[in-house]
């Protein structure tokens, strides 16, 4: 979130319009076109293939890794029209890969763990924008605690431990819980002072920029608590 955008086009805009309520908005869109996408997906004749084809998932995660990175640290040399997308080419690509979970788990469990990462993401982020608690310390404990994550999970790939990975969902999802307030609160700041002070185009790419934060910290909670819950599928 570090992009600096200027310019005087959006000093006469009407005072409602925030930052934040944009990022919930695109958020809530790309949560949207992933579902739809997975779900469509997943019912698809291409879908067996695709689970069976190692290198071809493994293209896909590529092109997704390309497309966060593009828009995480270009996304200010970026027209508007070319991050919206870049960020839906995102969302559809993750469907696409999210399709898989159809394939391991039955469908009462992931609707339950969408509900319960809804419900979870909307308590911390409603707290995250009303509390008076400075959350900024958090950043670098969440950083290590990120890293930490990555390099278990890649050793439990050898390991294959069912006791670690428990370990290790149960630990993402605490992880992904403290980084969707430290994510809310750090957004809703940027919202608050700079939503009438840039022009209309560093509105959309800020509100883009924000909205997949957001949903990366929604997408990974989810992940995580499929894995809890659907132990047992």
């Amino acid at each position: 979130m570090n992009q600096t955008f200027t310019g005087t086009g959006s000093q006469q805009a009407v005072q409602d319009r925030t930052i934040m309520k944009n990022v919930y908005l695109w958020m809530t869109a790309g949560l949207f076109l992933t579902a739809v996408v997975a779900w469509g997906f997943a019912g698809s004749p291409f879908f067996a293939s695709y689970i069976r084809n190692p290198l071809l998932m493994f293209g896909v995660i590529i092109a997704e890794l390309i497309l966060v990175f593009r828009l995480s640290r270009n996304i200010g040399n970026m027209t508007v029209g070319a991050a919206v997308v870049s960020f839906g080419a995102y969302a559809a690509l993750n469907g696409i890969n999210l399709s898989a979970i159809f394939y391991v788990y039955q469908l009462g469990t992931i609707v339950n763990a969408f509900f319960s990462t809804a419900a979870l993401f909307g308590f911390m982020s409603l707290w995250a924008v009303t509390t008076k608690r400075d959350l900024s310390g958090m950043g670098h404990y969440l950083m290590m605690g990120l890293i930490g994550l990555i390099i278990a999970s890649l050793v439990n790939m050898f390991l294959r431990s069912s006791g670690m990975d428990y370990l290790i969902s149960f630990a993402g999802v605490i992880l992904f819980t403290g980084l969707t307030a430290y994510d809310t609160q750090k957004i809703n700041m940027m919202s608050r002072s700079m939503s009438h002070s840039v022009n209309e185009e560093g509105f959309m790419k800020l509100s883009i920029l924000g909205a997949l934060t957001l949903y990366l910290d929604f997408i990974n909670m989810f992940m995580f608590l499929l894995r809890l819950l659907g132990r047992r599928d």
